[in-house]
C-alpha cells in the first residue's frame, strides 16, 4: 500500500485493486485541548475516537445505500479502523455541504441579527470551500460556477442528495430520541461518468445531535445509536 495523504483524523493509502483505504485514527479536532468537531487543527488524542467514527460511518453508509443513494463505501475492518473505499474526484480542492435544521453554531454567528439561536431552519444547506488557511469560506452556487468547481446542475443534485441524506440520518437519530441540528457532508465525483456520490465519512463529529435539550458529546452518539 502507498500512503497518499496523512489528514486530521484519517491517513489515506492507496490499494493495489485501485480503491484507497482509509485509516481512521483517535485524533479529534479543537483547540487547547477541548474537542471541537468545527475546527480546523488536531487538538487532542482520545482513545476509541477512530472505532467509533468507522462503526458509525459503516452503520450510516450502509443505511443511505438502501435508499439508493450512490456513496464511496465498499467495505470496513473494525479490528484494524479501516475502510476501503472508491477513488473519489474532489469538487476543487473539496467541499463541505452542511445541512442545518436549527439556528445554531457559525450559521447564528453570521445572522444572529435577524435569527434567534435554536430557531428552526427548513433543511437549509450550504457549501464552505475546505481552505484552512481562509477557515473554510462559504460560497454561493453562482460562485462555484463561475470558479469552475461545479456546473449550476451539479449544485442543485449535491442540495437535493444532501435534504435526502440528511433526513434519513435524522430519521434514524429519532428512533432514539435524539434531534439532529446540523450534519457536514462531503461529495466527490465516481466512476468514468463522474457520479456525484457521498464520500468521507458520517460520525458523531459531523454533526451536532441534542437529547431534549441537552447537546450530545459526538464521541457519545455511537453508544446511544448502536446500543453499545
Amino acid at each position: 500500500m502507498e500512503l497518499l495523504a496523512k489528514g486530521k483524523t484519517k491517513d489515506v493509502y492507496e490499494l493495489p485493486n485501485g480503491n484507497l483505504l482509509l485509516q481512521f485514527k483517535d485524533t479529534v479536532t479543537g483547540k487547547d485541548g477541548v474537542f471541537d468537531p468545527g475546527a480546523n487543527q488536531v487538538g487532542l488524542t482520545v482513545d476509541g475516537a477512530g472505532h467509533a467514527g468507522l462503526r458509525l460511518t459503516r452503520f450510516f453508509f450502509e443505511a443511505i445505500k438502501k435508499h439508493k443513494i450512490p456513496t464511496h463505501f465498499v467495505d470496513s475492518n473494525e479490528e484494524e479502523n479501516t475502510m476501503e473505499v472508491k477513488k473519489a474526484e474532489m469538487f476543487g480542492n473539496g467541499i463541505e455541504v452542511i445541512c442545518r435544521y436549527k439556528a445554531v453554531g457559525s450559521f447564528h454567528r453570521r445572522y444572529g441579527m435577524y435569527v434567534e439561536e435554536g430557531a428552526d431552519l427548513p433543511a437549509y444547506v450550504e457549501i464552505t470551500l475546505k481552505d484552512d488557511e481562509r477557515q473554510d469560506p462559504l460560497i454561493t452556487k453562482d460562485g462555484l460556477e463561475v470558479l469552475g468547481i461545479m456546473s449550476a446542475e451539479e449544485y442543485e443534485e449535491i442540495v437535493e442528495l444532501t435534504r435526502r441524506i440528511t433526513e434519513i440520518v435524522s430519521a434514524i437519530l429519532a428512533q432514539k430520541e435524539l434531534t439532529l441540528y446540523d450534519i457536514k457532508l462531503e461529495f466527490g465525483r465516481t466512476g468514468e461518468d463522474g457520479a456525484i456520490t457521498l464520500i468521507d465519512e458520517i460520525s458523531g463529529g459531523n454533526m451536532r445531535v441534542y437529547k431534549g435539550d441537552e447537546y450530545v458529546n459526538p464521541l457519545n452518539i455511537p453508544g446511544l445509536l448502536l446500543d453499545e
